[in-house]
Protein backbone atom coordinates (compact mmCIF):
# COMPACT_ATOMS: atom_id res chain seq x y z
CA UNK A 1 0.00 0.00 0.00
CA UNK A 2 2.69 2.45 0.74
CA UNK A 3 4.55 1.79 -2.46
CA UNK A 4 0.95 2.51 -4.13
CA UNK A 5 0.85 5.37 -2.57
CA UNK A 6 3.87 6.69 -3.18
CA UNK A 7 3.69 5.90 -6.79
CA UNK A 8 0.27 8.16 -6.98
CA UNK A 9 1.77 11.36 -5.81
CA UNK A 10 4.25 13.12 -3.72
CA UNK A 11 2.14 15.19 -1.64
CA UNK A 12 2.44 17.50 1.36
CA UNK A 13 6.60 17.31 1.00
CA UNK A 14 7.54 17.97 -2.05
CA UNK A 15 8.26 18.76 -4.93
CA UNK A 16 11.38 19.13 -6.14
CA UNK A 17 13.33 16.89 -9.28
CA UNK A 18 17.21 16.17 -9.82
CA UNK A 19 17.44 15.35 -13.41
CA UNK A 20 19.95 13.12 -14.94
CA UNK A 21 23.58 15.23 -15.00
CA UNK A 22 22.41 17.75 -12.34
CA UNK A 23 23.84 17.87 -8.87
CA UNK A 24 21.74 16.44 -6.51
CA UNK A 25 19.67 18.21 -4.40
CA UNK A 26 20.19 16.45 -1.20
CA UNK A 27 17.62 17.82 1.63
CA UNK A 28 15.45 16.16 4.00
CA UNK A 29 12.77 17.64 5.99
CA UNK A 30 11.06 16.13 9.42
CA UNK A 31 8.05 16.17 9.50
CA UNK A 32 7.02 16.26 6.23
CA UNK A 33 4.00 17.99 7.44
CA UNK A 34 2.08 20.16 10.28
CA UNK A 35 -1.16 20.13 11.23
CA UNK A 36 -1.77 22.63 13.94
CA UNK A 37 -4.46 24.35 15.82
CA UNK A 38 -5.11 27.81 17.21
CA UNK A 39 -7.93 30.04 18.28
CA UNK A 40 -8.14 33.84 17.02
CA UNK A 41 -5.34 35.58 19.26
CA UNK A 42 -3.66 32.65 19.44
CA UNK A 43 0.35 32.46 18.41
CA UNK A 44 1.26 28.81 17.77
CA UNK A 45 5.39 27.82 17.18
CA UNK A 46 6.45 24.67 15.71
CA UNK A 47 9.77 23.50 14.75
CA UNK A 48 11.01 21.00 11.89
CA UNK A 49 14.30 19.86 11.21
CA UNK A 50 16.31 20.47 8.05
CA UNK A 51 19.19 18.32 7.23
CA UNK A 52 22.00 18.59 4.01
CA UNK A 53 22.66 14.81 2.53
CA UNK A 54 24.89 16.11 0.36
CA UNK A 55 28.58 15.60 1.05
CA UNK A 56 29.30 19.68 0.63
CA UNK A 57 27.99 22.80 2.17
CA UNK A 58 24.49 23.57 1.07
CA UNK A 59 22.96 26.86 1.61
CA UNK A 60 19.06 26.74 1.49
CA UNK A 61 16.55 29.90 0.96
CA UNK A 62 13.07 29.86 2.60
CA UNK A 63 9.90 31.72 2.03
CA UNK A 64 6.44 31.21 2.15
CA UNK A 65 4.03 30.27 -0.45
CA UNK A 66 0.10 29.50 -1.71
CA UNK A 67 -0.61 26.19 -3.20
CA UNK A 68 -3.42 24.99 -5.08
CA UNK A 69 -4.00 21.00 -5.53
CA UNK A 70 -5.76 19.36 -8.45
CA UNK A 71 -8.45 16.47 -8.06
CA UNK A 72 -5.28 14.38 -8.64
CA UNK A 73 -3.83 15.61 -5.76
CA UNK A 74 -0.89 17.13 -7.84
CA UNK A 75 0.10 20.20 -5.90
CA UNK A 76 0.95 23.32 -7.71
CA UNK A 77 3.17 26.49 -5.29
CA UNK A 78 1.79 30.37 -5.77
CA UNK A 79 4.54 32.94 -4.98
CA UNK A 80 1.81 35.66 -5.72
CA UNK A 81 0.01 36.12 -2.45
CA UNK A 82 -3.57 34.84 -2.88
CA UNK A 83 -7.11 36.26 -1.87
CA UNK A 84 -7.78 35.14 1.67
CA UNK A 85 -4.57 33.97 1.85
CA UNK A 86 -2.90 33.52 5.45
CA UNK A 87 0.56 33.83 4.77
CA UNK A 88 0.42 37.28 6.48
CA UNK A 89 0.40 35.49 9.45
CA UNK A 90 3.43 33.52 9.43
CA UNK A 91 6.59 34.23 10.51
CA UNK A 92 10.10 32.31 9.67
CA UNK A 93 12.67 32.26 11.78
CA UNK A 94 15.40 33.34 8.99
CA UNK A 95 15.61 33.46 5.06
CA UNK A 96 18.15 31.29 4.39
CA UNK A 97 20.16 29.09 6.31
CA UNK A 98 24.30 27.08 5.60
CA UNK A 99 24.29 23.43 6.59
CA UNK A 100 27.97 21.58 6.01
CA UNK A 101 27.91 17.99 4.75
CA UNK A 102 25.59 16.16 6.72
CA UNK A 103 24.49 18.78 8.94
CA UNK A 104 20.97 19.07 10.63
CA UNK A 105 19.62 22.52 12.30
CA UNK A 106 16.12 22.55 14.03
CA UNK A 107 14.31 25.67 12.08
CA UNK A 108 11.41 27.60 13.72
CA UNK A 109 8.72 29.54 12.29
CA UNK A 110 5.16 30.70 13.74
CA UNK A 111 1.63 31.46 13.33
CA UNK A 112 -0.09 34.85 14.78
CA UNK A 113 -3.97 34.47 14.27
CA UNK A 114 -5.32 37.60 14.42
CA UNK A 115 -8.26 38.02 17.18
CA UNK A 116 -10.55 38.53 14.00
CA UNK A 117 -9.67 35.54 12.00
CA UNK A 118 -13.58 33.52 11.79
CA UNK A 119 -13.57 29.99 12.04
CA UNK A 120 -11.46 28.13 9.06
CA UNK A 121 -8.37 26.46 8.36
CA UNK A 122 -5.08 28.38 7.23
CA UNK A 123 -3.03 26.40 4.61
CA UNK A 124 0.34 27.97 3.05
CA UNK A 125 3.84 26.29 2.52
CA UNK A 126 7.00 26.91 3.51
CA UNK A 127 9.60 26.17 0.33
CA UNK A 128 12.96 25.11 1.17
CA UNK A 129 15.15 25.63 -2.35
CA UNK A 130 18.97 25.00 -3.31
CA UNK A 131 20.91 28.95 -3.30
CA UNK A 132 22.52 28.09 -6.11
CA UNK A 133 20.92 26.47 -9.55
CA UNK A 134 22.70 23.06 -10.83
CA UNK A 135 23.02 22.56 -14.38
CA UNK A 136 21.04 19.52 -16.48
CA UNK A 137 22.65 18.44 -19.25
CA UNK A 138 20.20 16.63 -22.24
CA UNK A 139 22.95 16.22 -25.34
CA UNK A 140 24.21 19.51 -26.40
CA UNK A 141 21.63 21.11 -24.62
CA UNK A 142 22.41 22.65 -20.51
CA UNK A 143 19.96 24.48 -18.63
CA UNK A 144 19.76 25.92 -14.61
CA UNK A 145 17.89 23.50 -12.49
CA UNK A 146 17.09 23.71 -8.63
CA UNK A 147 16.00 21.60 -6.26
CA UNK A 148 12.85 22.29 -3.59
CA UNK A 149 10.68 21.33 -0.95
CA UNK A 150 7.55 21.98 0.29
CA UNK A 151 6.33 21.59 3.62
CA UNK A 152 2.44 21.62 4.16
CA UNK A 153 1.29 23.48 7.00
CA UNK A 154 -2.22 23.14 8.18
CA UNK A 155 -3.83 25.57 10.76
CA UNK A 156 -7.33 24.96 12.10
CA UNK A 157 -8.76 28.37 13.65
CA UNK A 158 -11.61 28.11 16.15
CA UNK A 159 -14.06 25.41 16.05
CA UNK A 160 -12.98 24.33 12.54
CA UNK A 161 -13.67 20.67 11.20
CA UNK A 162 -14.26 18.43 8.81
CA UNK A 163 -17.60 17.10 7.49
CA UNK A 164 -17.14 14.43 5.19
CA UNK A 165 -20.32 13.02 3.57
CA UNK A 166 -21.91 11.20 0.19
CA UNK A 167 -19.22 8.58 -0.27
CA UNK A 168 -20.15 7.79 -3.72
CA UNK A 169 -18.85 4.05 -5.02
CA UNK A 170 -16.80 4.45 -8.62
CA UNK A 171 -13.77 2.39 -10.18
CA UNK A 172 -10.56 4.69 -11.13
CA UNK A 173 -7.43 3.32 -12.66
CA UNK A 174 -4.39 4.37 -10.71
CA UNK A 175 -0.97 3.57 -12.34
CA UNK A 176 -2.70 0.96 -14.91
CA UNK A 177 -4.70 -0.59 -12.45
CA UNK A 178 -8.91 -0.81 -11.64
CA UNK A 179 -9.09 0.58 -8.00
CA UNK A 180 -12.09 0.39 -6.19
CA UNK A 181 -12.94 3.99 -5.27
CA UNK A 182 -14.94 6.24 -3.00
CA UNK A 183 -15.79 9.90 -3.99
CA UNK A 184 -16.16 12.12 -0.65
CA UNK A 185 -17.78 15.67 -0.86
CA UNK A 186 -15.73 17.48 2.21
CA UNK A 187 -18.80 19.98 3.22
CA UNK A 188 -16.76 21.55 6.81
CA UNK A 189 -14.41 23.92 7.11
CA UNK A 190 -11.10 22.44 7.37
CA UNK A 191 -9.62 19.51 5.46
CA UNK A 192 -10.16 15.92 6.49
CA UNK A 193 -8.48 12.61 5.72
CA UNK A 194 -9.61 9.07 5.83
CA UNK A 195 -8.42 5.82 7.68
CA UNK A 196 -10.36 2.65 8.31
CA UNK A 197 -9.92 -1.20 7.73
CA UNK A 198 -11.67 -2.88 5.30
CA UNK A 199 -11.83 -6.37 4.23
CA UNK A 200 -14.05 -7.56 0.92
CA UNK A 201 -14.34 -10.17 -1.42
CA UNK A 202 -13.75 -9.89 -5.44
CA UNK A 203 -15.68 -11.98 -8.11
CA UNK A 204 -13.42 -14.84 -7.91
CA UNK A 205 -14.21 -15.29 -4.04
CA UNK A 206 -10.72 -14.28 -3.47
CA UNK A 207 -10.77 -12.04 -0.02
CA UNK A 208 -8.71 -9.42 0.70
CA UNK A 209 -7.90 -6.39 3.11
CA UNK A 210 -8.42 -2.40 1.81
CA UNK A 211 -6.75 0.06 2.69
CA UNK A 212 -7.80 3.76 2.22
CA UNK A 213 -6.00 6.24 0.49
CA UNK A 214 -4.87 9.23 3.11
CA UNK A 215 -4.88 12.44 0.52
CA UNK A 216 -5.97 15.90 2.05
CA UNK A 217 -9.92 16.50 1.01
CA UNK A 218 -10.46 20.11 1.39
CA UNK A 219 -13.31 21.93 2.35
CA UNK A 220 -15.91 22.20 0.37
CA UNK A 221 -14.47 19.98 -2.08
CA UNK A 222 -14.85 16.18 -3.73
CA UNK A 223 -12.05 14.12 -3.71
CA UNK A 224 -11.33 10.35 -4.60
CA UNK A 225 -10.16 8.07 -1.72
CA UNK A 226 -8.81 4.72 -3.21
CA UNK A 227 -9.06 1.39 -1.71
CA UNK A 228 -6.01 -0.56 -2.50
CA UNK A 229 -6.37 -4.39 -2.09
CA UNK A 230 -3.82 -5.88 -0.51
CA UNK A 231 -3.70 -10.31 0.67
CA UNK A 232 -1.24 -11.72 3.08
CA UNK A 233 1.06 -12.90 0.08
CA UNK A 234 0.34 -9.95 -2.42
CA UNK A 235 0.75 -6.11 -1.64
CA UNK A 236 -0.24 -5.50 -5.41
CA UNK A 237 -2.80 -8.31 -6.34
CA UNK A 238 -4.97 -7.62 -9.37
CA UNK A 239 -8.83 -7.47 -8.78
CA UNK A 240 -11.56 -8.89 -10.43
CA UNK A 241 -14.52 -6.96 -10.69
CA UNK A 242 -17.28 -7.08 -9.11
CA UNK A 243 -16.11 -6.39 -5.56
CA UNK A 244 -17.79 -5.76 -2.72
CA UNK A 245 -16.19 -3.75 0.33
CA UNK A 246 -17.24 -3.67 3.83
CA UNK A 247 -16.03 -1.80 7.07
CA UNK A 248 -15.53 1.34 9.02
CA UNK A 249 -14.21 4.32 7.55
CA UNK A 250 -12.68 7.00 10.14
CA UNK A 251 -11.92 10.91 10.01
CA UNK A 252 -11.77 13.84 12.93
CA UNK A 253 -13.89 11.85 15.51
CA UNK A 254 -16.11 10.65 13.05
CA UNK A 255 -17.07 6.91 11.98
CA UNK A 256 -18.98 5.57 8.76
CA UNK A 257 -19.93 2.38 7.91
CA UNK A 258 -19.12 1.34 4.41
CA UNK A 259 -20.57 -1.93 2.32
CA UNK A 260 -20.23 -1.18 -1.18
CA UNK A 261 -20.25 -3.13 -4.11
CA UNK A 262 -17.89 -2.04 -7.02
CA UNK A 263 -18.72 -2.85 -10.50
Amino acid sequence: MRQLLLALIALDMTIAATPAGAQAFAALVSPPRFELSAKPGDTVRAVFELTNRADTVSEYLLRTADWTMAPDFNVTFVDKLQPDSCRPWVALERPSAALPAGGTIRYRFEVAVPATAPVGECRFAILIEGKESSVAKAGAVSMPMTGRIGLIVYVTVGEASPSLEQFVPAVVKVSGRDLPTLRVFNSGTAHGRVAGFLTGTDAKGVKYEFNPSDFPILPQTTADVYLAPSTSTDDHPTLTFPVRVQGTLEWDQHKQKIDETFR
